[in-house]
């Protein structure tokens, strides 16, 4: 279960680029009713989406020529520079180096064995998100890699993650669920997934893909399409999960949103 008592390894921020930040801003305030606050010329145009008061998200424009419009998603760590070698270590790529946000905290931006970006956060003024796993806000993370077996192992050697199987309901293979180290059962916070399990991620190449919390699956997928983005997977159900469907926001970046069976966070 992910919640804001963050500690080494749990996803404590997410943001998004894309080349339109006014477009995208009436998107999610539209699907989630999330409010962006601008920073300071100091911040170089990066602000926060904010749900109630709490952050949910990050934000900032980035254009075609930098990178493709996508969420992020970043993880906690007590030291981002030890991290940045323990990623080296294991196989992966330092495409940015560790480096100081003022005095919210240090960063660094990273790929796995597989090719998917992840970024770490060491937090200081800023401690990572003001809510998650309630509804309009982060409840779930999903890597897509070519290599299940590598990239646990990859992710526990810089992490320490510990991963375990659950069989799917009514059968047909397992789903691999990665947890903090030492934290049990509630630990839980995603999955890890086969690049080819679903056709319109799989076509994206390695990535993680971040889930919503909805009140409604249905409903939030028609307001998806209704303001501009688009479907990639149908809503379906799982029991003892609950009802979810992916979608790209009109700049193609992808999420997934999901009402879940037993949805509870902070």
């Amino acid at each position: 279960m992910l919640t804001t008592g963050f500690v080494t390894g749990s996803p404590n921020w997410l943001d998004l680029g894309t080349p339109d930040l006014d477009r995208a801003t009436i998107f999610y305030q539209g699907l989630f009713g999330w409010d962006f606050v601008p920073g300071g010329p100091e911040t170089g145009g990066y602000g926060m989406f904010m749900l109630d008061g709490k952050s949910v998200a990050g934000a900032m424009t980035v254009t075609a020529e930098q990178a493709k419009s996508s969420w992020s998603v970043y993880f906690q760590t007590p030291d981002v520079d030890a991290t940045a070698k323990a990623v080296e270590q294991a196989g992966g790529a330092v495409p940015f180096q560790p480096m100081d946000v003022l005095d919210f905290g240090r960063m660094g931006g990273f790929t796995d064995r597989g090719g998917a970006y992840f970024g770490t956060w060491q937090p200081k003024k800023n401690t990572g998100l003001g809510a998650v796993g309630v509804p309009r806000s982060l409840c779930w993370t999903e890597l897509y890699t070519p290599d299940v077996p590598a990239a646990a192992a990859f992710y526990d050697r810089v992490f320490g993650w510990e991963t375990h199987q659950v069989a799917y309901p009514g059968g047909g293979g397992s789903y691999t669920l990665i947890r903090t180290e030492g934290g049990g059962e509630h630990a839980d916070f995603g999955g890890l997934v086969p690049l080819e399990a679903v056709a319109t991620q799989g076509v994206l190449g390695p990535h993680w893909l971040p889930y919503f919390e909805v009140d409604d699956c249905d409903a939030t997928v028609a307001d998806v399409e209704r303001l501009g983005g688009k479907l990639t997977l149908e809503p379906m159900e799982m029991e003892g999960v609950g009802k979810f469907a992916n979608a790209a926001d009109p700049y193609g970046a992808q999420f997934a949103v999901i009402k879940s069976s037993d949805a509870s966070g902070s």
